[in-house]
Parts: C-alpha cells; structure tokens; sequence
C-alpha cells in the first residue's frame, strides 16, 4: 500500500468503520484503491460539518472536480494524500470520471437546508452517492463482473443510504436539515418544519417509519437478486449488511431517532459483515 493510500485507509478507518471493516474483505492488492474510494466519499460527507456558509462548501467541491478534472495530472492534488490515493484508483482501474463529477454535484444538497422534494429526488441522491460507491468499488475488484450488477447496486445503496440518513435524523434536526421527502412526509399528516422543530412527534414518528419501509423495500429488492452476486464483488456490498442490523435498532422504540442515533455494539457490527462476507445472500 502506497504512502497515500495508507493516509486514506486511516480517514477511513476514523470516519467511516463500516466501509473500513468490509474492505478488509477485498483482495490486499484491491483495499489501497477501496480506501481511496470510500476516503474520498467521507470527505465529501463532511463538508458540510467544515464550513460556515455554503459558498465556503462549494468552493471545497469546486476543488474536488478540477482534482479529477484530469487523472494524468497530479497538480490541482496539491500532495493531499486522499486526491493522490484517488487519482492512483482513478488510472489504475479506469473508473468513469463522469460518476464521481455526479457524487459531487449530488452533494451540494448537503450545503443547503432545502427539502427534498420526493421519493424519486431521495431514490436519485442516494444512487448518485451511494449507489455509485458501490459500482465503483465493483469496478475495482471485477471490471467485468460490475457491469452485470448495476441494479443491485442501485438497490443496495438506496437501502444503505436512507438508512444512514435515519441514523444521522438527530444531526441534521440540528442543523436544520431534512432528507425525508415531502411526499413522505404529507403522507405521514406532517410537514418538514414540524418535524425539524420537534413539534409534531406522533408525525414524525410516522415519517421515520415510512423512511424505513422505504429502505427496507430497496433492501428486500436488493437481496432478491444478490444470490446472483459474484464472490469477487461481496466486498463492495458488504456495508449493506448492517443496514437491516440498524434499520431493526431503529424500528426498535428502544430509543428516539430524532434525538440520538442508533448503535449497534462492534461485536454484532463485525459479525453481521462477517457472516456475508463468508457466505453471501
């Protein structure tokens, strides 16, 4: 593993232990270019929590499209270890320019408190990061295999990425944020105000119920497919075999979703990953 991508394996491990844990299940010689990957995805998800303004935010996703604007040119990287690992991935795997262009674009939302308008923007987002991630990370470990599972990526990141939402509801309260769409919401009798403020709780409790049953369908539609799903892409997929461990926490009652989020202890986190990792779906 190169100096940078070991820079990146440590971003990694910090802010994302779901994705470190399943890539530790790819081949040594492919975990270099995953850490790249899933560094480079953590750093967008934290703009948000580095900025004050969202100008401030889109200048730092500004930076991140002239990294890539080019792979043979190493200079708008600046040495920062994460763009070098990145860019190392990007020519040595040939991986598509145009969906990472998409994963930054996607993540301007995050700069802003608007409301996601409905279920089709949420299903969009979370195949543009997500969903994406995932098909990336497939291109690394089996070029030719990832071309036959695009739905079931599409599937698993849906089912993963509203999941993680749910687990992030609290955070986002705070900052005055929303993903749960508004078709979502009518749905549920509440609005996005009322649920942000706290003021309708039987309402919002609806709502994350249905923002559930949402990533539970992408799971089940995941899963009716994954038995298909090459031995050399498991890794890719792995982080979605918490996502019924934590949607099941979260259906629980055991705690309030609007005020903390839910955890599940390492030992069931290790295991979950594990069990898939060694048989599958």
């Amino acid at each position: 593993m190169t100096p940078a991508e070991s820079e990146a394996l440590a971003v990694v491990r910090r802010a994302d232990p779901d994705r470190f844990i399943s890539a530790l299940y790819a081949p040594a010689e492919k975990r270099g270019a995953l850490f790249a990957l899933y560094a480079f995805n953590a750093e967008l998800a934290a703009v948000r929590d580095r900025i004050r303004e969202p100008m401030s935010g889109e200048i730092r996703l500004q930076w991140w499209r002239d990294v890539l604007a080019d792979p043979d040119d190493p200079a708008p990287a600046g040495g920062y270890p994460v763009a070098v690992a990145l860019l190392e991935a990007v020519r040595q795997h040939r991986l598509p320019i145009e969906t990472f262009r998409n994963m930054i674009e996607a993540r301007l939302f995050d700069l802003y408190d608007d409301p996601m308008p409905t279920r089709t923007d949420l299903e969009g987002y979370c195949g543009e990061t997500a969903s994406a991630l995932i098909q990336l990370s497939a291109l690394v470990l089996d070029a030719d295999a990832a071309g036959r599972t695009a739905g079931l990526a599409g599937h698993a990141g849906c089912a993963q990425a509203m999941t993680g939402l749910l687990l992030l509801l609290s955070i986002h309260r705070r900052r005055g944020q929303c993903y749960i769409p508004r078709d979502v919401l009518a749905a549920a009798g509440t609005t996005r105000d009322d649920l942000v403020s706290g003021n309708d709780r039987q309402g919002a409790e609806r709502a994350i119920a249905a923002m559930a049953a949402l990533a539970r369908e992408h799971l089940a539609a995941f899963r009716q497919g994954a038995g298909a799903l090459p031995a050399s892409l498991r890794p890719a997929y792995l982080p979605v075999a918490l996502s019924e461990a934590y949607l099941r926490r979260i259906e629980s009652g055991a705690f309030d979703p609007m005020e903390e989020s839910a955890a599940i202890s390492p030992l069931r986190r290790h295991w979950a990953v594990l069990r898939r990792a060694l048989s599958g779906w």
